[in-house]
């Protein structure tokens, strides 16, 4: 209708156009897309044997393990990870020092699982990428391409492309990785605000619309824990 009014006033047909006060309707909000633990499991488990396949399992695991943004992952270096260490009292967790928008920074934990294969990449897998350079002074990149550069978005792209298509899964992309991570960790029962510092969101309410995509995980607590809602 308002697109109706505009045309009848450009074309001499109306006076006046009396939609022009009257608002568009609100989008429908998307939700966003996450897969579920097993298929995050098939699709860790796709890559393929040698020395590109231990780079890109580490590259996987540590996008859904830490929830990074496909530029944080690739923009980072070896000095930014902090994969083990003791103090006088206890063992320090591994880290990870994520560049997010903005410039700002953050401190995210990494899983045993993670870490391990970032482990098994960095031993078995860097070198000989690195070796690749042929320069004096070596990529500070913590992932490489095959010609020992760092790896790009577009590297890292075909890589998680790849292994989705060997684990059968349509439509996975870097940021369906990092939806699944906020999801998983709601539905674990994690606070939201945690969420958001460990995903970089300025606000909460951008973290807010994960919660929205676990309404049948409250279903299910609901449904096991309220003694009226199973009659």
């Amino acid at each position: 209708m308002r697109g109706l009014h505009a045309f009848a006033l450009a074309e001499g047909l109306a006076s006046d156009d009396p939609a022009r006060i009257v608002r568009p309707p609100a989008p429908p909000r998307r939700l966003p897309k996450a897969i579920s633990i097993p298929d995050v499991e098939r699709l860790l488990a796709a890559a393929q044997t040698g020395q590109a396949a231990l780079r890109d399992r580490a590259l996987l695991e540590l996008l859904y393990g830490t929830g990074a943004r496909i530029s944080e992952a690739v923009g980072l270096d070896v000095d930014d990870l902090q994969l083990s260490g003791e103090s006088r009292s206890r063992a320090i967790p591994a880290t990870v020092r994520l560049n997010g928008k903005g410039g700002k920074q953050r401190l995210v934990p990494v899983g045993s699982f993670a870490r391990d294969a970032v482990e098994a990449y960095l031993i078995r897998a860097r070198p000989a990428l690195a070796a690749a350079n042929g320069r004096a002074t070596a990529c500070p990149a913590l992932f490489l391409n095959a010609r020992g550069g760092r790896l790009t978005r577009q590297g890292a792209w075909g890589a998680l492309r790849a292994a989705a298509g060997r684990a059968g899964l349509a439509q996975v992309s870097p940021h369906v990785l990092r939806h699944s991570f906020a999801t998983h960790l709601l539905d674990g029962g994690a606070d939201v605000r945690v969420v958001q510092e460990l995903l970089g969101h300025a606000s909460v309410t951008t973290t807010q619309v994960y919660t929205l995509v676990t309404v049948d995980k409250l279903r299910e607590v609901y449904a096991a824990a309220h003694p009226r809602a199973l009659g």
